[in-house]
């Protein structure tokens, strides 16, 4: 049966708390942090040989919707009433709305080293250690809007000129696309400085601390984000109807592509799935 993704800002008190203690049940039995060595281990970028998968790349949407769906299915073991909720980031823009409060993800790091310190996830509660990182740090940081720099959350206009490009992705198929739905969204752009951080990168920025790097999904906060980024992908599917995922077929001999980007009918690394598949959730999921 189809279950429904809701709005982070609408959820009950009673979602909120059943959300949370599901997340922290997966983190308790250990399976939260393979998420983390996931996506660790499918972070790659351009200038990296072979292929890339989670970003810079046409796969960026059909790998992280898996990923999502392969969190959610960890929580419903738990709990089959829970389901990820997201962040609309266009609409809730402090640092005290949703999902910033103290039943959900809890706030902003204090000054002196970015520890978050209110919430479930606060490392005083003693059930949120980080154990899988790319320092040594044990503890969940945040530094909500860049206090030392400040900048700000992408707004319904940013996130309109992403929406309104009918092709999903173009050559050369990387950050470097110019053109293109899934590079607009992911937020790669040209340029120097807060500037060039569009959309999904831009995020990232925001709320910075344990989002800023590849192992950002120690931030239970990534879940939120990204089922709003995958929201996008499932309005765009639907504003521009037959619009497909690209490239169709794998690039070819002498591309400096080849071998580097999933094709659309392609498996998609780390599961037995393609693009393909992975187009059409209405069987699965929608989206309130």
């Amino acid at each position: 049966m189809t279950y429904v993704r809701k709005d982070a800002g609408t959820l009950t008190a009673a979602e909120r708390r059943r959300f949370v203690k599901a997340l922290l049940e997966v983190k308790r039995r250990g399976e939260y942090d393979e998420f983390v060595r996931m996506h660790l281990a499918y972070y790659s970028s351009d200038g990296e040989r072979g292929l890339r998968t989670a970003h810079m790349a046409p796969s960026f949407l059909p790998w992280h919707r898996r990923f999502l769906l392969d969190l959610e299915d960890a929580l419903r073991r738990v709990d089959p009433a829970v389901t990820l909720p997201y962040w609309d980031w266009t609409r809730d823009r402090t640092t005290t709305s949703a999902p910033w409060t103290e039943d959900l993800l809890g706030g902003d790091g204090r000054r002196s080293d970015q520890q978050v310190m209110t919430g479930p996830f606060a490392y005083g509660q003693g059930n949120w250690t980080i154990e899988v990182g790319v320092t040594e740090g044990a503890f969940l940081t945040r530094n909500l809007g860049r206090r030392s720099d400040p900048i700000a959350l992408p707004t319904a206009s940013d996130l309109e000129q992403a929406l309104t490009d009918p092709v999903y992705d173009v050559r050369p198929w990387d950050s470097t696309a110019t053109r293109g739905f899934r590079n607009r969204l992911e937020g790669w752009s040209t340029g120097r400085g807060s500037g060039s951080w569009r959309n999904h990168n831009r995020v990232h920025r925001w709320v910075g601390g344990a989002m800023l790097g590849s192992a950002s999904v120690n931030d239970p906060a990534f879940w939120l984000h990204h089922a709003f980024v995958d929201l996008q992908w499932y309005r765009w599917q639907r504003r521009h109807g037959g619009a497909r995922y690209l490239p169709a077929t794998p690039p070819g001999q002498g591309d400096e592509q080849q071998g580097r980007v999933v094709a659309r009918h392609e498996k998609l690394p780390p599961w037995d799935v393609t693009p393909d598949e992975l187009e059409d959730v209405g069987r699965i999921y929608r989206y309130a």
